[in-house]
């Protein structure tokens, strides 16, 4: 993909290359919907969620949480340790969409996931806003096409939480991840993050998934500057 490309072809070509993991999300939506009117959301508050928040592990966390009576700054706190990685990604982009206008940056920000991040590392050789406005906006429609079919599903099968839909976000990662470990140091990020995260569950200490990211951050790094140290 190039930037000589039509807007409209490029829109087409970040459609196309987020598509699987579009459908892969669906499972997800599903499961957001039906879980949202399952723990007292009505559907147009469910809807919203996602809408809004366009976040899927955030929205079951709130989700769960305003189901068990939580307050809404400890929903808040919780949701933005959730998706803190997201200033990582902002920070990788700044670069690139810095000189674009506010509308351009608020809606990128916006529209900016887990998927479409690797979306943009994996395919576009060039920063391409029109490349990136295509897949985000694609998959942020296909999320809500899932959570609006999870929400009617949800009110004709009761039981539908529990099928087992909550799988989809563990294979949804790991498809993410499994590209991007080319170097140790991603090995050593994901291996130290993991452990943490396994010990601090088992430990049941507070801010376990705060912790185990900022160790494989820390880890990682340490590992990458060691690897350019043996390079140079």
């Amino acid at each position: 993909m190039t930037n000589t490309q039509h807007p409209i072809q490029q829109m087409k070509t970040g459609t196309r290359l987020i598509l699987p993991l579009t459908i892969a999300v669906i499972p997800w939506g599903l499961l957001v919907g039906a879980y949202g009117v399952e723990s007292g959301l009505s559907a147009v508050q469910t809807q919203l969620l996602s809408l809004s928040v366009f976040a899927g592990a955030s929205q079951l966390v709130a989700i769960g949480m305003l189901e068990s009576g939580a307050g809404v700054a400890s929903i808040l706190l919780t949701t933005l340790l959730i998706t803190s990685r997201h200033f990582l990604y902002g920070l990788a982009l700044r670069q690139d969409i810095q000189h674009l206008p506010a509308p351009w940056r608020v809606s990128l920000g916006f529209l900016l996931t887990d998927e479409l991040f690797i979306i943009r590392h994996k395919h576009e050789k060039r920063f391409c806003r029109w490349f990136l406005i295509g897949a985000g906006a694609s998959f942020y429609l296909g999320w809500n096409l899932a959570t609006l079919a999870g929400i009617l599903a949800g009110q004709y099968l009761p039981d539908l939480p529990s099928l087992g839909l909550d799988f989809a976000v563990v294979a949804i990662f790991i498809v993410l991840l499994v590209p991007i470990l080319k170097h140790r140091a991603a090995w050593v990020c994901v291996t130290a993050s993991a452990i943490t995260a396994v010990v601090t569950h088992l430990l049941q200490l507070p801010g376990g998934l705060l912790v185990a990211m900022l160790t494989g951050m820390t880890c990682g790094y340490i590992a990458s500057n060691k690897d350019g140290m043996q390079h140079d």
